[in-house]
């Protein structure tokens, strides 16, 4: 009974995670357009303007999945990178003093966003997968919208019995 619900609730991430690999696989950086982009992927829940030129469209795929991906287009409007942020590199990045904004732009929208009202600070939260295990990575910002801490933990939603 156990593997079976865990099977049910793997399912939609497994699911997500196939169609966004066949997406990915049909996408050629130098090669692929924008529209070939949006064919695949649909609109952007961000778009971000870079210093060289590019633009860096946000396709997150929180609350039910694991990854986030920016995709920059450059300015002859071909794919110049896809890249999957939920990472720990990235994570790395994310140090006191840090700005929600910044933030949002390295690692994509997050699954939860929990303020804590009596503390003035509020958290956010984005499912990732390192290696074999579900995690869970948070940032806590202060009233100001800076980073006051980080941390992460095994994600309860895929922790077994």
């Amino acid at each position: 009974m156990g593997k079976r619900l865990v099977g049910w609730l793997l399912a939609p991430v497994l699911l997500m995670f196939g169609c966004d690999s066949q997406k990915i696989a049909e996408l050629e950086e130098g090669v692929a357009t924008e529209a070939d982009v949006r064919a695949r992927f649909g609109t952007p829940e961000a778009i971000y303007e870079e210093p060289n030129g590019d633009r860096t469209f946000e396709y997150p795929r929180q609350p039910a999945g694991q990854t986030n991906y920016m995709i920059s287009i450059g300015p002859d409007g071909r794919m110049t990178s896809l890249r999957q942020v939920l990472k720990p590199a990235n994570f790395a990045k994310v140090t006191p003093g840090t700005e929600k904004a910044q933030v949002r732009r390295l690692l994509g929208m997050p699954a939860k966003v929990q303020p804590f009202k009596l503390k003035d600070e509020e958290v956010w939260d984005w499912r990732f997968v390192d290696g074999q295990e579900s995690r869970i990575f948070s940032v806590t910002f202060n009233g100001a919208g800076r980073v006051v801490s980080t941390g992460t933990l095994l994600d309860p939603k895929y922790a077994g019995p």
